[in-house]
């Protein structure tokens, strides 16, 4: 069971949503769609699922050619951000409705129904309606109805995005195991790097219409390919300082300069841009050759165990995750503290040239 995307290309009015990409998806898998507001997640999921047509390219299921398909001939369910449940209807005859639909029988539909209510936790409300239950429960209703069809292609349009904290860690734990049960394909459209990293699986990260790198999420994480995938999967984005090589030297600020040690000093001299995450931006010296900035602070952010501090560097915006509570002035100078094991290095274009050594030795 595969789906395969062949250079599928969406433009609406002029505008493009979804520039010419190539996407293999296998059986059994989670394929994460990781990018902004606006990056063109829904709308490749509309084109996986039939519900819009490409402007070129082709969609292929299980080898055969769907492009144009309506959506209602495919194996597909879609489960979106809001809740759609049916207000009237039993919790049991939303998850059965589908089925119904489709001619299953009696005996069948009970079975299936009693089996997914148990999975998604809901065999107790099972008598209920929807407006009596929670919202976690009612968000559980809508995923069984999808997966009680047997969909070999299941479209999770960022369908905890509406939840509170503690049902969105509830079914993050959940839908992996699901999923693995289930034997399906997998798309789960989100905008939180954290989430892509704690669903596992794959990852396909989107900026602009464009896919800019598909594969493993660990390894999506670890080595971008490109400054665009690296500040996709960073929340806050990952912060970036021109530098330039020169000998045995990394140059950058007004006139400052550091060790070219490690990959660094591999490099051939040259311009170039450091790239690295908020979490390892220190306001302590904890390795012996981290490089010292002098910074200006513009904003702090308490969230009652960590410190998010805002920072400026020569004109460049940075944002740091500090651990731990502190009482910092605004508008003073801030020294950080940079490890170079944690320093990912692109070329002028944004094309990665060394990735983190800390992310390699993961």
């Amino acid at each position: 069971m595969t789906l395969e995307l062949k250079a599928v290309s969406k433009v609406v009015d002029g505008q493009v949503h979804i520039h010419p990409t190539d996407l293999v998806l296998e059986k059994g898998t989670m394929n994460v769609l990781l990018g902004p507001t606006s990056s063109g997640k829904t709308s490749l999921m509309r084109l996986m699922a039939g519900l819009d047509v490409p402007n070129a390219g082709q969609v292929f299921w299980q080898g055969q050619d769907v492009t144009g398909m309506r959506v209602q001939d495919r194996k597909v369910a879609m489960v979106y951000q809001q809740f759609i449940n049916y207000p009237s209807m039993t919790v049991y005859d939303n998850i059965a409705s589908p089925m119904k639909l489709m001619g299953v029988s009696a005996q069948e539909i009970d079975a299936r129904v009693r089996e997914t209510a148990e999975l998604m936790q809901l065999t107790p409300m099972l008598d209920r309606k929807p407006l009596e239950l929670s919202g976690g429960q009612q968000q559980r209703c809508a995923l069984a109805r999808a997966l009680v069809k047997n969909a070999g292609l299941v479209l999770l349009d960022e369908p905890l995005a509406n939840l509170d904290y503690k049902l969105r860690e509830e079914l993050r734990v959940e839908i992996p195991k699901i999923f693995e049960k289930s034997g399906s394909i997998f798309v789960y459209a989100t905008t939180e790097p954290e989430e892509a990293l704690l669903l596992g699986g794959n990852v396909a990260t989107l900026h602009d219409g464009c896919v800019t790198q598909f594969g493993p999420t660990p390894e999506v994480y670890r080595q971008p390919v490109d400054a665009t995938t690296a500040r996709v999967f960073s929340d806050p984005p990952m912060n970036f300082l021109p530098i330039s090589k020169t000998g045995t030297k990394i140059m950058f600020g007004k006139g400052q300069s550091a060790p070219a040690t490690g990959a660094l000093a591999a490099l051939p001299d040259g311009r170039y841009t450091a790239g690295f995450r908020p979490n390892h931006v220190e306001i302590g010296k904890h390795a012996a050759d981290a490089v010292e900035f002098t910074t200006t602070l513009t904003v702090t952010e308490l969230t009652g165990s960590e410190t998010f501090v805002h920072l400026d560097h020569e004109g460049e915006r940075w944002v740091g995750l500090i651990h731990g509570v502190h009482d910092l002035a605004i508008g003073e100078a801030l020294k950080v503290y940079l490890d170079p094991r944690h320093v990912y290095i692109f070329a002028e274009d944004g094309a990665l040239v060394a990735p983190a050594s800390y992310a390699l030795a993961a």
